[in-house]
């Protein structure tokens, strides 16, 4: 649940006070771009790397930045000291706008709608790292720029939904026969102790975890390679790992009701996941108090 205080457009106020115009072209047409990024102890977690993102999807939705990286840090700051620090899951919101109609074509000169709000980092039950999670693969039917963080997110909804409605966590996308990615996460494979993950393409979003995991990889010796993986390779892994800012690394040990590998998180995860544990405060950029 979100903590009490938000920050909009320059100030922080109580989220239930939070009010955003009907006319805004986030609400009216999904008009906006977002990000999620995690605070470990009061630090931002890949900071850099998810402003960004933020900043390329905006540049993608033909919108200019909206804050520097000392306004940013600044705002996020205040946010988390307001909602007491610790451990937390932010959302950033950047919207066109508000304008007097609606109309497709956007106006010059809206100023933008800046959202962020907090809700406490959801902690990986120690059950779920031992016995990991499970998955089904479903047809990946989002459109074809999910490489923008856009808000627009009913294709994710439903599938997610899907996975749901068979009492999984996640659903595992296929696009003509080739993985993409997740509803809610990057997917990767390992087969015969390679981490196999599909190269960025606008099918992909370029997820901050993911580039985690990659870097990982390199140090600990572990061979990545970045290439199309087939619904064969998929199906036939030893190892398959999910990667999201707010779940971490989590490993799936059963695709479509099959058991993945040995049914059980493989040595590769349990090497890369004790390593992330490690970079929490490495990785983390320290918010202004």
């Amino acid at each position: 649940m979100p903590l009490p205080l938000a920050w909009l457009d320059g100030r922080l106020l109580p989220l239930a006070e939070a009010r955003i115009s009907p006319l805004d072209r986030g609400f009216l047409f999904g008009d906006a771009v977002y990000e999620v990024l995690p605070v470990y102890g009061g630090r931002a977690y890949r900071f850099d790397a998810h402003l960004d993102r933020l900043n390329c999807s905006l540049s993608e939705i033909r919108m200019e930045p909206v804050l520097d990286r000392a306004g940013w840090l600044a705002a996020l700051g205040a946010l988390v000291q307001g909602n007491g620090g610790g451990d937390l899951l932010l959302y950033v919101q950047v919207t066109r706008g508000v304008e007097p109609e609606r109309n497709h074509v956007p106006q010059p000169g809206v100023r933008p709608t800046v959202l962020a709000f907090a809700s406490p980092l959801p902690k990986t039950p120690a059950e779920l790292i031992e016995r990991g999670t499970t998955a089904v693969t479903a047809t990946d039917i989002r459109w074809a720029r999910c490489d923008i963080k856009t808000t627009s997110l009913l294709a994710n909804v439903l599938l997610r939904w899907q996975a749901a409605d068979t009492g999984t966590t996640e659903a595992v996308l296929l696009r003509e026969g080739w993985l993409t990615e997740g509803s809610t996460s990057s997917v990767h494979v390992v087969r015969s102790n390679r981490l196999l993950t599909p190269p960025l393409s606008h099918a992909i979003l370029p997820g901050t975890t993911r580039g985690v995991l990659l870097d990982l990889a390199g140090r600990e010796g572990i061979v990545s390679e970045r290439r199309p993986v087939s619904e064969a390779e998929l199906r036939d892994a030893d190892e398959i790992m999910l990667a999201s800012a707010g779940g971490g690394i989590r490993a799936v040990t059963a695709l479509d009701g099959r058991p993945v590998g040995s049914g059980r998180p493989g040595p590769t995860f349990r090497r890369l996941h004790a390593a992330f544990l490690a970079t929490m405060t490495e990785f983390s950029t320290e918010l202004p108090t």
